[in-house]
């Protein structure tokens, strides 16, 4: 009976109940000049972004997060694509809900909660980075990310950015990639007395063979450059030292050049490039891994010992970074999920996900704020039990 009374009452008074939490929806904003400066989403739509203004002691600190959602590297797919939300403003939701890393309440969000908070709406195909176009007299593909990356940024600068004090490039999955591709033009916007780092969530995409040695998504992104015309936005002090430069769309190779103080969020098991990278459909044509996928805990020991040798290819592509940078941070956990930083249950919960004793927000608002190094590596799976395990269905 007093453990029940118990329960309730921090039913009651918990700051953590994301349930009762009102849903922060925030609507999207056109930027009408675009157009002006070339910047279209797939379809020839105008680009948009969602934007809460900062309050109180953050009202001039701002965090841009980039949308994520995959890419298309073919005619076909980015036709497919342009008629979607993923390549086109007229099909998205006009209102987005702002939680985890965007949240405004002090206790789910207690670092960046009243900052200026701005989901970049991904419309394009390849990260934020191409500048391109296809027309055959008939149809139409503009392959603009680069541009509208700079037309929301273009927008944003009178509505306080230019003045910001703080400032956090964030964002998941592709929109993870699109933090390592604009990290360092970011801060060039910005006041040189700024404090300006970069996250990415999900982004770090591994330059790994699939389960039938074939470099899968090394070809993937060949194709993708190709199409979109993004080796021009790469890194340039990567593509200039690499004889491949296309490998600078992988963040392995691009992440020693970035010199401003980055973050790298990242499941050691990511759900994403388990699927596609990994073991992606055209390695697995009889399904043998169907069930393991579903379910780590229905993986055969072979398939296991093939998880454990990605999650060791993954260390070993960071370990420079985690030996060296001393302004970088990371927290890379053991979790079967793709994208933690906006959701409220990974990002800060009584039960969200930890690596020796520390939540995703606390690790990342240690790091933006010098409080304490912030390099967290998990034990290999099945070691953690605070694990959030997201594994879409097919």
């Amino acid at each position: 009976m007093r453990v029940a009374a118990y329960v309730s009452a921090v039913m009651l008074t918990c700051a953590w109940c994301v349930l009762s939490e009102p849903r922060l929806e925030v609507p999207m904003t056109l930027v009408r000049n675009a157009s002006h400066q070339g910047a279209f989403c797939l379809d020839g739509s105008l680009p948009a972004y969602h934007l809460h203004k900062g309050f109180g002691a953050g009202a001039t600190n701002w965090l841009l997060q980039f949308e994520g959602g995959g890419w298309c590297n073919d005619l076909e797919s980015c036709f497919e694509r342009a008629g979607t939300r993923r390549g086109s403003t007229r099909y998205m939701s006009k209102f987005e809900v702002f939680s985890g890393i965007l949240s405004n309440n002090a206790s789910l969000n207690p670092d960046f909660y009243n900052w200026n908070r701005v989901k970049l709406r991904y419309c394009d195909g390849a990260s934020f980075a191409g500048d391109a176009k296809f027309d055959n007299g008939t149809s139409i593909l503009y392959f603009r990310g680069q541009k509208i990356w700079r037309a929301i940024i273009n927008d944003l600068l009178p509505k306080g950015l230019s003045k910001a004090k703080k400032a956090l490039l964030s964002g998941c999955s592709a929109g993870g990639l699109a933090s390592f591709l604009h990290c360092d033009n970011f801060t060039s916007f910005l006041p040189q007395n700024a404090s300006v780092k970069c996250l990415s969530d999900a982004g770090f995409f591994l330059d790994e063979k699939d389960i039938s040695l074939n470099h899968s998504m090394r070809a993937f992104y060949e194709e993708l450059i190709s199409l979109q015309g993004v080796e021009k936005n790469l890194h340039e002090n990567c593509t200039s030292s690499l004889h491949y430069p296309h490998l600078c769309l992988f963040p392995q190779y691009a992440l020693e050049f970035i010199k401003t103080p980055f973050f790298i969020l990242n499941s050691a098991y990511d759900v994403y490039q388990f699927h596609h990278i990994l073991v992606p459909p055209t390695a697995d044509l009889h399904g043998r891994w169907n069930r393991c996928k579903l379910d780590p805990a229905a993986c055969n020991p072979n398939q296991l010992s093939i998880l454990q040798g990605f999650r060791k290819d993954m260390l070993t592509a960071l370990n420079q970074f985690y030996t060296y940078s001393r302004r970088g941070g990371m927290f890379i956990n053991s979790c079967f999920a793709h994208c933690q930083s906006e959701s409220q249950d990974t990002w800060l919960a009584i039960d969200s996900p930890r690596v020796n004793n520390k939540t995703i927000a606390e690790a990342i608002g240690d790091w933006y704020f010098s409080r304490r190094i912030t390099k967290e590596i998990d034990c290999a799976y099945p070691c953690d039990t605070t694990c959030h395990n997201l594994i879409p269905l097919p």
